[in-house]
């Protein structure tokens, strides 16, 4: 049975400003201190929005953020009463949306075998298939309540041979960036190592096959090496850089067979370099702290030692 959305006419945010923090760790940041649009996801933090948002623009400076979850609700399931409160709140530490990290086809393909990495409620959200078209309308509303013109996707979970079925993946996608473009959002896909797409050789086939303006690429370094390739360069290399239109940052290390994540920084991937590549090469939008890392306390503060190592690397690559 379809899932039953709230639908359009939010209320508008109210501004009410609260007194700063005697100290911040941080100076804060300008949109013009920097090519990019630095900012975290927000339940990376904390799934209490308001003290997330303090975090992130009162500790780390920043002026923009991610939205996928809060409250222990999936972005795509606030209510009218929630989103105006978030705006509220959004309003006060004065941040600006970067994109709705959407959990849009991130389910199994119709037909298919089932993949081994199918799991229900992934960052709350356990919608199906034949949900997939009211995820994508109500994504893109939460888009035009938080004012951003990106909506995050997926490729589907991963199969283990994808070929028979690649085709008709990207006519969906096809299909969903068209319906995108009427809305006037951008779908940005990301690399997803439990995805049919994980690494930057499989983000570039994708990307030549779904040849529309509303489709591009959330660069995920991350997933990517933690899917066994050498981000950067070598998969960065691979990539038409004016088909990246969102960039996730977290750190990965090498453990046993698999991999496991670190704080930025830390781990096996050259940021430094990828910032600066990514701003020779003219991309000024997000580079957004998904911090993933557990090792250093709370989210709350595994986020400030990863933004600790972010904001090194940024410095390194002049970019900050």
């Amino acid at each position: 049975m379809p899932v039953q959305f709230a639908r359009r006419e939010f209320l508008a945010g109210v501004v009410a400003m609260t007194a700063a923090k005697a100290a911040s760790r941080f100076a804060p940041l300008s949109d013009a201190s920097s090519p990019f649009r630095i900012s975290v996801i927000n339940d990376e933090i904390s799934q209490d929005f308001g003290p997330a948002c303090e975090v992130a623009s009162r500790e780390f400076g920043m002026g923009w953020i991610e939205l996928r979850g809060m409250w222990k609700k999936n972005i795509v399931k606030l209510d009218e009463k929630e989103v105006a409160e978030a705006r509220r709140i959004l309003e006060t530490y004065r941040l600006k949306v970067t994109d709705i990290a959407s959990p849009l086809f991130k389910v199994d393909w119709p037909g298919a075998p089932k993949s081994k990495f199918s799991e229900a409620g992934s960052f709350g959200a356990d919608f199906g298939f034949e949900q997939q078209d009211e995820v994508l309308e109500r994504a893109m509303e939460m888009a035009k309540a938080f004012q951003t013109d990106r909506v995050r996707c997926f490729d589907f979970w991963r199969l283990k041979d994808q070929a028979p079925y690649r085709a008709a993946i990207n006519e969906k996608l096809r299909d969903a960036a068209a319906k995108a473009a009427k809305q006037g959002i951008i779908l940005v896909l990301e690399n997803e190592s439990a995805c049919n797409t994980a690494t930057a050789a499989e983000a570039a086939k994708v990307l030549s096959a779904v040849q529309s303006s509303s489709f591009m690429l959330n660069w995920d370094p991350g997933n990517a090496a933690a899917s066994g390739e050498t981000a950067y360069p070598d998969g960065y290399n691979l990539l038409p850089k004016d088909r990246i239109g969102h960039c996730h940052c977290k750190d990965a290390v090498k453990k046993g067979r698999g991999y496991d994540w670190a704080p930025m920084g830390g781990g096996m991937i050259d940021w430094a370099g990828q910032f600066k590549a990514l701003k020779r090469d003219g991309y000024h939008f997000a580079v957004s702290l998904e911090t993933h890392w557990d090792g250093g306390g709370s989210p709350e503060e595994c986020s400030r030692k990863s933004w600790a190592g972010m904001k090194k690397l940024l410095q390194q690559a002049d970019a900050l």
